[in-house]
């Protein structure tokens, strides 16, 4: 399993990808985005599933979107072209691969803006060749082990918020996620991009430079519990208290 998320702000994009990867009792690194960046033609992706349809599909990719560069002007088009590439990759090893019990499950998010797009655009692709655009109503998507960070994003993320403050629930999405599942952990990537700027600015984080706002995190989730109004709540344990001394009597 992984951890991707894509978010599409009013001010642009910001993806998040953990590294880690389980392989039977296997545990490795490896990076889960790429960027394709020239010109006015600025994309990434960020895959979930196996690893080898991933590296053959992004290799043809790479070589197909190189190809038609000229033809690629706007983002659902590069979309289109990786989604050809995935159906190419499982018609020529979805066979082998069923016959050995694996998935075809590779699911990508595709995010950037090209030299006619009007705005900056995020995409879901799903292994059959499918899309999804992300929109303003839910500006996020994940793939990969979404359970633990999507309640938090979910009351925490709007359209209008700031690449700064996207940043932060980004990273508390994707820690809400490292202390609960155990295949997903650091190093972690992250992706921003500014819209209309078609540069897009990546780096990497190794974990002890992010602990602190982890500790953060903790603590104030502890304090917050402790604020919550809780009248109804703190009712059930009186009369609880309530029946127990009148068990007594």
């Amino acid at each position: 399993m992984t951890f991707c998320l894509g978010m599409k702000l009013k001010e642009g994009l910001v993806a998040l990808a953990d590294t880690r990867i389980i392989s039977g009792t296997v545990r490795s690194t490896a990076r889960k985005v790429t960027v394709h960046q020239h010109g006015a033609h600025s994309l990434f992706v960020m895959t979930s599933g196996l690893r080898s349809v991933r590296d053959k599909a992004l290799t043809y990719f790479a070589e197909t979107l190189t190809g038609e560069a000229d033809r690629c002007d706007r983002l659902y088009k590069a979309v289109n072209v990786l989604a050809k590439d995935l159906r190419r990759v499982e018609k020529e090893d979805g066979k082998a691969l069923r016959k050995a019990k694996l998935h075809f499950d590779l699911h990508a998010l595709i995010g950037g803006q090209l030299e006619n797009d009007e705005e900056h655009q995020l995409f879901l692709l799903y292994p059959e060749g499918n899309w999804v655009a992300v929109g303003q109503a839910t500006p996020f998507t994940m793939i990969g082990e979404s359970f633990y960070a999507k309640p938090l994003i979910d009351r925490a993320l709007r359209y209008e918020d700031s690449l700064e403050r996207a940043l932060r629930i980004a990273y508390l999405g994707f820690d809400s996620t490292r202390v609960s599942a155990t295949n997903v952990d650091f190093p972690v990537d992250l992706v921003v991009y500014r819209a209309n700027s078609y540069v897009i600015h990546e780096e990497r984080f190794e974990g002890p430079e992010l602990l602190p706002l982890s500790d953060f995190w903790m603590r104030e989730v502890r304090a917050l519990v402790d604020r919550v109004p809780s009248e109804p709540l703190d009712a059930v344990m009186r009369r609880l208290d309530e029946r127990i001394r009148s068990s007594r009597k």
